[in-house]
């Protein structure tokens, strides 16, 4: 088990190294299709920058909000309260801020910048589905998350693929509404400048490696979280039945989105066919292993 945590939190650090190594090489993309050279590069790493940290900052109120949650009453939701307050006792952890989403699918998430500015929210789906040993389970994976600092990495993973995202469109859009990149002067010579093609195939292919280093940070997290949550509860039958439950069932969470649906302890958006011949393509991009692999996992425990 602490072979798999360590395993895990090196080739995250790999990937989050590896993310930053792309946010440069599309800023030096800008830089050349633009034509300003290191202060066009300089300029888009400062705003792509920007724009993180202000998203890092409010990532939780912004994750929050987008899910429709609003604050569990500590007399109403005592039972959720209660175990949260235990399982931090027992781990350490400062309790984090609980939250409820009006969603009959089960489903929950963590998130916020450290474990001091954190937040969990749970459906009701959940809440009516699982029994309290099977809440317990996924409330300590949430946890997990907090405790492992994998909401920080997911943040950072969320940010950089805005930043990428974004500071490609805007370049290819200039491009366009310019005729491609010009010098002051208005002379077109340099458009067969082999590092402007190399530029606009980055800028073109970029977002889809971002989203793909994004999705395989994620699902290392979750398989990452659902040991820790095991060595939290020192049950791990009680996560395993929570898993075996959110797989059977097939309620889709409507108050997910694609750009939190990372968080979530399962997939909540309805899953691209995975079977076939490209059924390799889709899975390339899943934000969560298979729940049958992560309950073989824990069973192995």
């Amino acid at each position: 088990m602490y072979d798999l945590i360590a395993a895990n939190k090196r080739r995250t650090v790999l990937l989050i190294a590896a993310f930053v190594g792309l946010v440069v090489a599309v800023g030096a993309a800008v830089g050349i299709l633009v034509g300003y050279g290191l202060a066009g590069t300089l300029i888009a790493l400062g705003l792509a920058g920007a724009m993180a940290f202000a998203s890092y900052w409010k990532s939780d109120a912004v994750a929050l909000s987008m899910s429709r949650a609003r604050p569990a009453d500590p007399e109403t939701y005592k039972r959720l309260h209660n175990l949260v307050e235990g399982l931090c006792i027992a781990s350490g952890l400062p309790k984090p801020r609980v939250y409820i989403i009006d969603d009959p699918a089960p489903n929950a998430f963590a998130t916020g910048r450290n474990p001091r500015h954190a937040a969990i929210a749970v459906t009701t789906g959940l809440l009516e589905q699982m029994n309290r040993v099977e809440l317990e389970g996924v409330l300590a994976h949430e946890l997990s998350h907090i405790r492992n600092y994998d909401i920080l990495v997911s943040t950072l993973a969320v940010t950089m693929v805005g930043a990428v995202a974004i500071l490609a469109d805007v370049t290819i859009r200039m491009m366009w509404w310019n005729g491609g990149r010009q010098r002051r002067d208005g002379d077109h010579s340099d458009s067969n400048n082999p590092l402007a093609f190399v530029g606009f195939a980055l800028l073109i292919l970029a977002p889809l490696f971002a989203k793909l280093m994004q999705a395989t940070i994620s699902r290392r997290r979750e398989a990452l979280a659902d040991v820790s949550a095991c060595q939290m509860t020192r049950y791990p039958p009680g996560l395993i039945s929570a898993l075996e439950k959110l797989k059977a069932d097939s309620t889709v969470t409507h108050s997910a989105s694609r750009a939190t649906a990372h968080l979530w302890i399962e997939q909540p958006m309805p899953g691209v066919q995975e079977g076939g011949h490209l059924g390799w393509v889709n899975r390339l991009f899943n934000t969560h292993p298979p729940l049958e692999e992560r309950i073989e996992t824990l069973r192995e425990l």
